[in-house]
């Protein structure tokens, strides 16, 4: 039979000791939590961007023209 997909998950999710153990030996340099900040920052400011254009366009339409 089928494994159900709570079953699923809970066999792919790692306790906290399993994931602590997996990152101890990972050490950041200096400045990767900046790189990373910037990273998701050219990451997702265009999309929100679009999205709030999308949302303007629409009110725009609706109601202002």
């Amino acid at each position: 039979m089928r494994k159900s997909l709570k079953e699923k998950i809970d066999a792919r999710m790692k306790t906290d000791e399993e994931l602590q153990k997996k990152f101890d030996d990972v050490e950041f340099e200096k400045h990767d939590g900046l790189a990373m900040f910037i990273a998701a920052m050219i990451t997702f400011v265009p999309i929100i961007l679009a999205i709030l254009l999308v949302i303007w366009l629409l009110l725009w339409f609706v109601f202002l023209r």
